[in-house]
């Protein structure tokens, strides 16, 4: 259960980068609003949440080594999440790199 937590404060915080960078993506009157708006404190928001998520596993047994390579998701997670909202590419470079990724979780936790 407790590793349920940490791949969803994962995913969680690849949604977090979602919104960081549609903030990023509008234009405002004054530079402020750029780093002070809806999206950002949203996004920010969800990051305060992944990591009293992660605090809250690792306090009822995740290690810290486990919870670092579980982290490593985001690799897979925010490509993904990028193509489907922002129409970004996924080079066959950068898949091949996420199926790195993912072997090296799989050979950590054998």
């Amino acid at each position: 259960m407790m590793y349920i937590i940490v791949i969803s404060s994962v995913f969680l915080a690849a949604c977090a980068q979602m919104l960081l960078k549609q903030g990023a993506r509008q234009q405002y009157d004054t530079w402020w609003r750029q780093y002070v708006n809806g999206w950002v404190i949203g996004g920010y928001a969800i990051m305060l949440g992944t990591m009293l998520m992660n605090i809250f596993a690792m306090s009822r047994g995740v290690e810290v080594k486990e919870v670092s390579i579980i982290e490593s998701m985001s690799y897979l997670f925010v490509p993904i999440l990028s193509c489907v909202i922002f129409k970004e590419r996924l080079t066959w470079r950068r898949v091949s790199a996420v199926g790195v990724i993912i072997i090296g979780i799989i050979v950590f936790f054998l």
